[in-house]
């Protein structure tokens, strides 16, 4: 009898003490639901992309065939994240561009385009202060750069990323209204503007107002905006960009932007160009901007796209002996076909990007054409 008593209490001090062990060698283990919310908030912290646009090109202009070559368009690296549920965080940088940043207004090169955090004040109020992506209207001008296949002259030719803060406000979940204060210069006064008689702006800044909305079901989308910056003591600035994006299927799609740039000193180029070579920023420039872009899915894999441009270059006022009017119209005609072979954004692709530039007689320029035929790919790869 004492023996059986004696293994029963034997059993039960080495099960308890077994029992002991295993929760002392496991204190905190998850479960399995835990720990793929621990790795998900982790990637939610840090996602890390390559954005990509390389092609094979063929050029053709009014002199004929001028030779083909490989070209890596865009080669931009990029990584962004959500600290916690207020902060976020963003820096973007393309790498085929110089990174000198010596003459630069904001000791940042021009390869960085988003240097920044982002801050949630509210569930409707945020902001983001940093080197940004001016917040100007235009549907083709809010999509991914390596999704281009050229972009208008109006787009082209503006400074696009800058530093400065953005204040985002939901007015509802389907418009939002952002006003943003920005640096009017990427390099110094001197660098970027030359002509007789001008000062430096003390306050050279860019205010820009801008609505997206979104309506019908997601079926009419528009993103507008009116900036203004000053550009010198006494010169300013006006630019105004209104983008349409329409779905009309899930098959079918569209957008048609109009832009407008007011600029008493020629920020653009295209008229300084023109009138003096380049040598001094024109006085009173004024260009227009027509962009429609019409995409069909003919296949679930498959995409095809037409693509026009109409664009002017003017003189608003007349100055020296440069009379007031239109001097150049320019056309822009594309078409191409894209392959999507995963439900990622990588597509392949077959492009033809066609461009004309007509002066008027005042210009004393020669009207010209350019043609390009492309082959390549589009990517945006996560690499973390």
């Amino acid at each position: 009898m004492k023996r059986g008593i004696i293994l029963v209490i034997y059993i039960c001090c080495i099960g308890s003490i077994i029992f002991a062990q295993q929760n002392a060698s496991y204190p905190d283990e998850s479960t399995l639901l835990e720990r793929v919310a621990k790795v998900e908030k982790k990637a939610d912290k840090f996602n890390f992309f390559l954005n990509m646009h390389s092609s094979f090109d063929s050029y053709i202009d009014n002199d004929g065939f001028q030779g083909s070559g490989f070209n890596m368009r865009q080669f931009r690296i990029e990584a962004k994240g959500n600290i916690n549920d207020w902060l976020s965080y963003r820096w973007r940088q393309r790498l085929n561009r110089p990174n000198d940043a010596g003459n630069a207004f904001d000791n940042m090169p021009t390869s960085i385009d988003v240097a920044g955090i982002g801050v949630k004040l509210s569930d409707k109020l945020s902001l983001f202060a940093g080197k940004q992506c001016a917040a100007y209207g235009g549907i083709e001008f809010d999509l991914n750069p390596i999704e281009i296949y050229e972009y208008s002259d109006m787009i082209e030719y503006m400074s696009n990323f800058l530093t400065g803060i953005n204040i985002a406000y939901d007015i509802t979940p389907a418009h939002q209204l952002q006003f943003q204060v920005l640096n009017g210069l990427n390099n110094t006064f001197e660098k970027t503007y030359i002509a007789p008689g001008i000062e430096k702006s003390k306050l050279p800044f860019v205010y820009t107002l801008n609505w997206n909305g979104n309506m019908f079901g997601g079926a009419y989308k528009t993103r507008w905006s009116a900036s203004i910056m000053s550009e010198a003591k006494s010169r300013n600035q006006l630019y105004l960009a209104f983008g349409n994006d329409i779905i009309f299927s899930p098959k079918a799609n569209m957008f048609f932007d109009i832009m407008y740039s007011r600029e008493g000193l020629d920020r653009e180029g295209i008229m300084s160009t023109i009138l003096h070579d380049g040598t001094r920023n024109a006085f009173d420039a004024g260009y227009l901007s027509f962009v429609s872009k019409f995409n069909f899915r003919v296949h679930p894999l498959w995409n095809v796209f037409l693509q026009g441009i109409y664009e002017t270059a003017s003189l608003t006022k007349t100055y020296d002996e440069f009379e007031k009017g239109k001097y150049r119209t320019s056309l822009g005609y594309f078409t191409g076909i894209e392959y999507y072979p995963m439900e990622s954004n990588l597509h392949f692709f077959l492009t033809y990007v066609g461009r004309a530039f007509q002066y008027e007689k005042r210009a004393a320029l020669t009207d010209y054409h350019t043609n390009r035929i492309s082959v390549g790919f589009i990517y945006q790869l996560p690499m973390f």
